[in-house]
């Protein structure tokens, strides 16, 4: 299908203005990719039937469904293993402390490897102490995914093999090709779904914030905006680890950076 240069900036609006996502010119096809076959289906005839259909007062269901199809979701099991040595050695020294309970939070958690990732550290190092992952994302259809735990084998290539043989289940007959992570795991991860730019507000604090490659589809004032809104939710000890290729440099003074990507809040 078509789209013509106003279409495209209605929707690339409507998209920055719910999840602060600034989608460039070379975006368009992206976007003509992923919303052609929902007009489809929708029996519209152009990109400007449907922002008025997406744009209605009862509409909230299918603004979802746009921003599920328009949102990126690429992740892995382990990407960047430095922060997950980091995270290991964190966990050891909170538990050496008898510092209670440990909770992390991936704040972007698409379909769901990174907090599981995380769950893994926890648990190999957490030992019985009180652990807990929390994961968030703003497409409700990743999170659907998240839920189950439950991958394709080429998906698990990142996992060491120790937490391979402790953690994850290899899918037998009908389930052959698949991995299903152990219930043990999955029972202390929990998944909601929350905006960044509105984050829910019964989360509670945290040891650890995850935002690690999203920040690189905002425009400063919106990474402002974001990281702004989830300071308040770090305990007063709290680190926050961003992607390798991200900064959040000259966006904040809140916090400080102990090493490339790990940020620390900074005490006044």
């Amino acid at each position: 299908m078509q789209i013509t240069a106003n279409e495209f900036s209605q929707l690339r609006n409507l998209i920055y203005r719910i999840a602060g996502i600034h989608l460039s010119d070379a975006k368009r096809v992206l976007l003509v990719g992923r919303l052609s076959k929902r007009l489809r289906e929708l029996h519209l005839r152009s990109f400007t039937e449907y922002f008025h259909h997406v744009t209605k007062l009862d509409s909230a269901d299918e603004l979802q469904l746009m921003v599920d199809l328009l949102t990126t979701n690429e992740t892995y099991f382990f990407r960047e293993p430095e922060h997950f040595n980091f995270l290991q050695a964190l966990a050891s020294r909170h538990r050496a402390s008898l510092g209670g309970g440990f909770r992390v939070w991936s704040a972007a958690s698409s379909t769901g490897e990174e907090a599981y990732s995380i769950a893994m550290v926890l648990a190999d190092t957490m030992g019985s102490e009180p652990w807990e992952v929390v994961g968030t994302d703003i497409s409700t259809q990743v999170l659907v995914k998240a839920e189950r735990g439950h991958y394709t084998m080429d998906r698990i290539s990142g996992i060491p093999q120790k937490y391979l043989k402790k953690y994850c289940l290899k899918g037998m007959r009908e389930q052959h090709g698949t991995m299903l992570l152990c219930r043990e795991l999955r029972e202390r991860v929990h998944f909601l779904q929350s905006n960044l730019l509105n984050p829910e507000q019964g989360l509670g604090k945290f040891d650890v914030v995850f935002l690690r490659n999203v920040l690189i589809y905002f425009d400063n004032p919106t990474k402002s905006k974001v990281i702004s809104n989830l300071i308040p939710f770090l305990k007063s000890d709290g680190h926050f680890i961003v992607g390798h290729s991200e900064t959040i440099s000259g966006i904040t003074d809140s916090l400080t950076a102990i090493q490339p990507t790990i940020y620390r809040q900074v005490h006044r």
